[in-house]
């Protein structure tokens, strides 16, 4: 030990010194992370006297504030509507495009009022056709054709719901004098193809 009189325990280095470790905050407590989003304050969240977590301060969900009401949009709603009114005029256009339409099941063809199955001088022949379906609306398109060379343009029959049976009818004159054996034959074209003729006599002289 020195006796210098000049010696001071103040002149000590501080280096000697053992200054007290900074405390400093942990990054966990009771397991759970101590950040803080942004605009939330660590006095803030001592001042709420609970324990919080980054996920109820990120979210805004601090005890005692109540949360921010999401803003709602009506759009998505108008957009749905829209779209079911869509759906329902695209469904109705492809059911009458698409959808069942009437099936023929027979067709039969005969002259009206023609004894012997023949006409006289200067007479008209009657000749109707029968189309039986299944009841289901729909259109027919057919036309007729004589045995004389001649063939009428496309002819189209609507039918009713619940209507099962159509009558076409086609009217064939003959004049002058002699015999002709004549024949007219109907031919439905759609919504199936189907045919059907009859045969009758002219005679006058």
């Amino acid at each position: 030990m020195n006796d210098d009189d000049d010696y001071s325990a103040t002149q000590l280095g501080s280096h000697w010194f053992e200054h007290p470790a900074r405390e400093t905050a942990p990054d966990r407590a009771e397991g759970e992370v101590l950040r803080f989003g942004p605009g939330v304050t660590e006095v803030a969240a001592r001042r709420a006297g609970n324990t919080l977590t980054a996920v109820q301060i990120w979210h805004g969900t601090l005890p005692g504030v109540p949360a921010p009401r999401p803003v709602r949009s009506r759009w998505p709603f108008r957009y749905m509507f829209a779209a079911v009114v869509l759906a329902a005029v695209l469904a109705f256009l492809a059911w009458r495009e698409y959808g069942p339409r009437v099936a023929v099941r027979d067709v039969t063809v005969g002259v009206l009022g023609t004894p012997g199955r023949s006409i006289g001088c200067d007479g008209t022949a009657d000749i109707v056709g029968v189309v039986r379906t299944d009841g289901r609306p729909g259109t027919l398109t057919y036309h007729w054709e004589r045995s004389d060379g001649t063939r009428s343009a496309p002819l189209r029959e609507r039918l009713t719901r619940g209507q099962e049976a159509a009558e076409l009818r086609l009217l064939w004159t003959f004049h002058g004098s002699g015999t002709h054996h004549a024949e007219a034959r109907l031919v439905i074209t759609s919504p199936t193809v189907h045919t059907s003729a009859t045969a009758f006599t002219y005679r006058c002289g």
